[in-house]
């Protein structure tokens, strides 16, 4: 009879031959804590040690911008110059020092970014189509050529990621970034090769894709994962609906992906678009698990919720639960799992090891996360 965790903690290889020793990673957030130039901070390099310490498989990091104009949040960390290796470098070394793997996301944010950001410069899109949002700036239409040099980018930035000793990069195809823009009909009304049908709008996000693997090929010497995250849908209308996103999921796996990561809010809710409660996580792990592995995400706390995210997909990870307790999964392999945090304690502040900037903005964004004296 299996034990109440053994199933969490069975080892897992990817198809580039990488092991990590068990099924939970911690998923990506903004965290804002980087210098204002892209390197990461000391605060950045306690708090994913701190975290990867307490047993993770593999530990993946905030967003990196891979170009000057890819910057989405303030503070966020570098991978656009080969300046941002030794920094990198600290990065990888901070999580394999905690004893996990360390993946590293890359992203352009497109039309979510803004001219403060971008040092007065105009966001760039697939199309000048403003996000539907407040204060949404209408972005400009990149050129083919600045199309080719952008994905060109994601496979420099791959390079770095190589040579600072990750062991894999995440694509960030969701949460309405550039990569996201250009497969959605909200965002990209092109007429040319990078626009035009759902088939058509794969286009951009597959280059990327094609770009990273040969950045991999020509510079990889030990095995290295490369994963790509995907929103099942957009809001908008026109938008992204779960047909777009199993047949663009059946194209992305056909590279020759390591993994696919759920972006969303729940792992067992449902669209956010029209009357269907079935899971996106589950519809996404039924439509290409049997192909490549699924992580799972979205709202899983505690120990009961992560086995029965489980039961779904071979692999999880953890957001909000490893920001309010870093040693979530040491508590969990301890039997101690009663013991977990399930809120932000403000007591607990100096010794949960999170940066200033996170700190307040998960403490002071109502609703965002339980928080308790």
């Amino acid at each position: 009879m299996r034990t109440k965790t053994e199933s969490i903690f069975e080892p897992y290889t990817f198809r580039s031959g990488l092991t990590i020793n068990n099924r939970v990673l911690m998923a990506p957030m903004t965290i804002s804590s980087s210098q204002p130039n892209g390197d990461v901070s000391e605060d950045e390099l306690v708090y994913y040690n701190r975290r990867a310490k307490s047993g993770l498989g593999a530990v993946v990091t905030a967003c990196a911008f891979v170009e000057p104009l890819a910057v989405g949040f303030p503070d966020s960390i570098g991978a656009e110059s080969d300046e941002r290796i030794d920094s990198l470098s600290r990065l990888a070394k901070s999580i394999h020092d905690g004893g996990a793997k360390a993946i590293l996301q890359i992203f352009h944010a497109g039309r979510m970014s803004n001219a403060k950001l971008l040092n007065g410069e105009q966001p760039v899109s697939a199309s000048d189509v403003p996000a539907a949002r407040p204060k949404a700036e209408t972005p400009r239409e990149m050129t083919e050529a600045e199309i080719e040099a952008t994905i060109a980018a994601f496979g420099e930035a791959t390079r770095r990621a190589i040579q600072a000793g990750f062991d894999g990069v995440e694509i960030h195809g969701a949460n309405t970034y550039l990569i996201q823009q250009f497969f959605s009909p909200h965002s990209n009304r092109r007429t040319d090769k990078w626009g035009g049908d759902v088939g058509a709008r794969m286009a951009f996000p597959l280059a990327v894709i094609e770009s990273i693997q040969e950045a991999v090929a020509e510079h990889a010497e030990n095995p290295f994962v490369i994963g790509y995250r995907i929103s099942p849908e957009e809001r908008e209308e026109p938008g992204i609906t779960m047909d777009d996103t199993l047949k663009f999921l059946s194209a992305i796996v056909d590279k020759g992906v390591d993994y696919i990561h759920a972006s969303v809010g729940n792992f067992f809710g449902g669209s956010i678009r029209e009357d269907d409660p079935r899971s996106r996580v589950e519809l996404i792990q039924q439509h290409i698990g049997d192909r490549v592995p699924v992580i799972g995400v979205g709202g899983l706390q505690t120990l009961d919720q992560v086995k029965k995210a489980l039961e779904v997909t071979p692999l999880v990870s953890l957001g909000h639960a490893l920001i309010m307790d870093p040693e979530w999964l040491a508590k969990v392999k301890g039997q101690r799992d009663e013991e977990i945090f399930q809120a932000l304690h403000l007591s607990k502040k100096d010794k949960l090891d999170i940066p200033e900037n996170l700190w307040n903005m998960v403490a002071n964004a109502p609703g965002w996360f339980k928080v308790e004296e």
